[in-house]
């Protein structure tokens, strides 16, 4: 009851000082929303409004229901509707909260906005087109959402090693310098599998060898590809078979080399590791869910060199 008495307030407010109808509302489990016929709202707006309804919650006004017979009745033209089906009939229920709005209305409701105790606005939400979303707890919920504020700001202290007040300046710090980070790292993978590339190229030259079978872990994507165009390029004869990920879970594959040997292979090497996968620009790359069947998929590739 009290996140619907609240709905009607805040949609009451809006509406007569804002000129913000209010077209629909979710009684979300944590978190309520209104739908506002208006693109956006300002902060200095929103800041207003959460002003106006907490003072209306501090007058204690009244919220009284009253059925009327018929919709007939004279009273009811001034009512904020959506409107009544065309072959409606009986009883009509509008629910007032005093001095500020009627509103028909079948839900059950407080029976004075004290019993409300506050509502907090939350902020704005970008919603269908032309309209916002209002977010807003009221009653319980408000101590409910602190709570887990508060929970929250003690974590993010312990993580951050520095007061609430500090946060926002430790939280970027610590963005700005995990970028940095991911950055060196791409670098050195990047270094890493050229590398790795021309290791094997030497090897081809010293013992002849003509499959490259690599596995790493930390590896992605662009560390495989990286590696098949550098000896690819420079051997057209070599085979390149290449994995990343969990040894034994989950991954991506690499096949690269002489298109005969690819097509012939491929779907074979992709089926024992339990993987999606395609040819594309010359390579078979795809995603396995069986990493721990590489050794079974590198001797398919080893048979077919032979």
């Amino acid at each position: 009851m009290q996140q619907h008495t609240g709905q009607h307030l805040i949609t009451a407010v809006a509406d007569n000082t804002y000129g913000y109808a209010t077209t629909s509302w979710n009684l979300g489990e944590r978190i309520c929303s209104i739908e506002l016929d208006t693109p956006t709202i300002t902060d200095d707006v929103v800041e207003e409004l959460e002003n106006a309804v907490n003072q209306l919650i501090l007058d204690g006004l009244l919220v009284t229901p009253t059925l009327y017979e018929s919709n007939g009745h004279q009273d009811l033209k001034t009512v904020r509707t959506r409107g009544l089906p065309d072959d409606h009939v009986g009883p009509v229920r509008v629910v007032t909260i005093e001095n500020l709005e009627s509103n028909m209305c079948c839900g059950t409701h407080l029976s004075t906005l004290s019993h409300l105790q506050m509502i907090k606005l939350l902020g704005v939400e970008k919603g269908k087109k032309s309209k916002c979303n209002l977010l807003f707890v009221a009653g319980t919920r408000v101590r409910q959402y602190l709570r887990k504020c508060v929970k929250n700001e003690k974590a993010l202290t312990t993580i951050l090693k520095g007061g609430p007040d500090q946060h926002e300046q430790l939280a970027d710090k610590l963005q700005k310098s995990l970028r940095v980070a991911q950055k060196s790292a791409l670098m050195m993978s990047r270094d890493l599998a050229l590398l790795e590339a021309e290791r094997f190229i030497i090897a081809i030259h010293s013992n002849g060898s003509r499959l490259l079978s690599l596995h790493r872990k930390d590896g992605d994507a662009e560390f495989m590809n990286i590696i098949a165009n550098e000896v690819t390029a420079k051997n057209s004869d070599a085979v390149v078979f290449l994995t990343v990920g969990d040894e034994k879970g989950s991954g991506l594959f690499l096949l690269a080399g002489p298109e005969k040997v690819v097509s012939a292979v491929g779907n074979s090497v992709c089926s024992v590791l339990e993987g999606k996968g395609m040819i594309k620009h010359g390579k078979f790359q795809g995603k396995a869910t069986k990493m721990k069947m590489r050794a079974e998929a590198e001797a398919l590739v080893k048979s077919n060199l032979q």
